[in-house]
């Protein structure tokens, strides 16, 4: 199964009050574990940053200033997500400034139907426990050491470890869904082989035993599952 851990970095809260996205960070997954396929794109979202976005961020309109607007990134991003499922924290907020910007080019939304809630997830695990996806980073015990400021590709890889927790744990990740080298889920590693045969454990002499006391079980005939080998 195929999904997206997907985030973004905005101007401002409020895309209904003409807030843009600056950022998007995706991490693709398989059996909601990274496969190592990733997309990032800084954006220019034609108006100035919030100044507490950019506390947040640390993304300021000069770093904006040159970088493709939103229209010209969408193809990619949507090639991007294929068909998958879209896992975000708080899917609310990062659907609404997704579609809103896919409308304003007369693109065809993202329906929420396809998108999972990692927000959702966490209440339902752990109720009455924060939420937050730093609260739950402790609580997997993964590292933020890396997230002195939000960025959309830090949080959706953070977001993916945090969401392979609340699917199962990392037991998912082991041996049983590994692959061969260079390839992404397209077959398991095959079982590695003896260099030499085992000893048979049984003498000749206990062989011919076993032989022996088969042989009259069965009637006359013997057993049955010799007759049908016959």
């Amino acid at each position: 199964m195929r999904e997206i851990a997907f985030d973004t970095e905005t101007t401002g809260f409020d895309f209904d009050k003409g807030d843009r996205i600056v950022e998007i960070g995706c991490v693709e997954l398989h059996n909601h574990v990274p496969t190592g396929r990733t997309l990032r794109k800084l954006i220019n979202p034609e108006r100035a940053m919030g100044e507490g976005a950019t506390k947040v961020t640390g993304i300021t309109d000069e770093m904006l200033a040159e970088k493709p607007l939103f229209a010209e990134i969408a193809d990619e991003l949507m090639e991007f997500f294929g068909d998958a499922v879209i896992v975000a924290h708080n899917a609310k907020f990062d659907r609404g400034f997704l579609n809103m910007e896919l409308a304003r080019l007369g693109l065809d939304i993202v329906p929420e139907e396809r998108w999972v809630d990692t927000v959702a997830l966490a209440k339902a695990r752990y109720p009455g426990a924060p939420a937050s996806l730093d609260a739950l980073c402790k609580r997997f015990n993964i590292s933020l050491e890396a997230r002195t400021l939000h960025g959309a590709l830090l949080d959706a890889q953070l977001l993916a470890d945090v969401y392979l927790e609340l699917r199962g744990g990392r037991a998912r990740a082991f041996s049983f869904d590994a692959t061969e080298d260079g390839e992404e889920g397209a077959r398991r590693k095959p079982a590695r082989q003896r260099p030499s045969p085992l000893t048979p454990p049984l003498s000749e002499a206990e062989r011919e035993a076993h032989r022996a006391f088969i042989e009259t079980l069965g009637g006359e005939n013997g057993p049955i599952w010799l007759q049908k080998a016959g």
